[in-house]
């Protein structure tokens, strides 16, 4: 083969690779705690809505299927954590403390005082950490499928870390890793690997901090969740002024995240937070 048509294949695979790593039309950087941090803007709204994936996902795994409706009344912030689709890692632990601080710098970057924020799963836990940490930030919470406490995990949860590989993960959470990372097996790796240290390292957090919360909050779950509906209840009676949604379902299915089953639910989930963040 000659140099020219060496250069002119590598251009076509290196031209291919961005295609397909390209961003959403709405997705940009913002350099964090030295974080190279993934976001995108979309919609409109006099108050802007902060959404925050679940563990080992990226925006659209998580919010794929109602994120435009979210932007019709919304302004909607979505954000990639650290190890997380389009963010990569970099050397230090994570914890959901450290997301809530990454997201409140990008928000002072982005010279946003007061948002509401809805997080799924390991970021509803995150949403819980930037209220206590960076209150002034906080309007409202919707908090789906949250966790507070080790007790709210059905027995044996914890300890089936230790022996996690890769292989439990679902597929359709690597597949959407690798559409965000194309060819990053090394980064997917990454990812397992530190929401896997975060879980077994994860403390209750006190009551004390949870009462000190003084946003509104919409607590979501499902009756056949991983989070258990009865922790749901008691998170929503330990926040000083929240309200309660218990859902027919699985983990994530009320919000159309990308493991779940493709109903309805969705749509009335969407009504539901539009009115409450009213």
């Amino acid at each position: 083969m000659t140099q020219r048509k060496c250069i002119l294949l590598s251009l076509i695979i290196i031209t291919s690779l961005y295609m397909n790593a390209q961003t959403s039309p709405a997705g940009r950087y913002a350099n964090v705690n030295g974080l190279h941090l993934y976001y995108e803007i979309h919609g409109r709204g006099k108050m802007p809505l902060v959404l925050l994936h679940g563990g080992g996902s990226t925006i659209e795994s998580t919010y794929g299927r109602i994120l435009p409706e979210l932007a019709q009344t919304h302004q909607v912030i979505a954000i990639e954590l650290q190890a997380h689709g389009h963010t990569p890692d970099i050397d230090r632990p994570l914890s959901f403390e450290q997301d809530a601080d990454d997201v409140a710098a990008l928000l002072q970057q982005l010279h946003i005082e007061k948002a509401d924020f809805m997080g799924f799963s390991n970021g509803g836990t995150t949403c819980l950490q930037i209220a206590i940490r960076h209150p002034a930030l906080v309007h409202k919470l919707v908090l789906v499928s949250a966790t507070y406490k080790r007790s709210g995990m059905p027995p044996g949860f914890f300890e089936g870390f230790p022996n996690a590989t890769l292989a439990n993960m679902p597929q359709p959470l690597q597949d959407a890793y690798l559409k965000a990372s194309p060819g990053n097996t090394k980064g997917l790796q990454a990812m397992f690997n530190r929401d896997v240290d975060r879980m077994m390292a994860f403390k209750d957090i006190s009551d004390v901090d949870i009462k000190s919360i003084t946003a509104p909050a919409l607590v979501i779950n499902s009756d056949k969740d991983v989070v258990l509906p009865e922790h749901a209840l008691e998170l929503s009676r330990a926040l000083p002024h929240a309200q309660l949604i218990i859902l027919p379902g699985a983990h994530g299915e009320c919000i159309g995240e990308i493991c779940s089953e493709n109903t309805a639910l969705p749509k009335l989930v969407v009504s539901m937070i539009n009115t409450f963040l009213k």
